[in-house]
């Protein structure tokens, strides 16, 4: 099963507000297709996401891509294909840069994952109990 957290809700902007989300992030790799078809760079490039969002992702891409770049987004687990455009790119690291990606239109169940609540807090899950013995000694 894959690890999921949520982010923040905020982030801050340069001018020292924070702004807020349209939905929250999950943190989760999962397995996904980014083809180009238009434009002189086309590709198609097997990755993994860093984060999920009912909006679209980020992920590290090897592939030469712009912003505003039209690409689709395949799930290679149902094979649905969605049209998204390149809206923010980040760091590059080892060959790979980050890229924000957004749907044409939210589509939460592309993922096919439940998002947690809003005010699902992490540091409040109960934590394991410590192991019983299997016998406990008798008085």
């Amino acid at each position: 099963m894959a690890d999921t957290k949520p982010t923040v809700h905020g982030t801050t902007s340069a001018e020292g507000g924070t702004e807020r989300r349209r939905t929250q992030r999950v943190l989760i790799a999962m397995p996904i297709i980014v083809r180009c078809r238009e434009g002189k760079a086309r590709f198609e490039e097997k990755t993994t996401t860093v984060s999920v969002n009912a909006n679209g992702c980020l992920v590290k891409l090897q592939a030469q891509i712009v912003r505003g770049e039209k690409v689709l987004l395949v799930n290679p687990r149902t094979t649905e294909e969605l049209p998204c455009t390149v809206i923010f790119l980040g760091k590059k690291e080892g060959g790979t840069m980050e890229v924000g990606i957004e749907f044409s239109e939210a589509s939460p169940l592309f993922w096919r994952i439940s998002f947690p609540p809003d005010d699902w807090n992490p540091s409040e899950r109960k934590r394991p109990l410590a192991p019983r013995a299997s016998n406990p000694p008798r008085r």
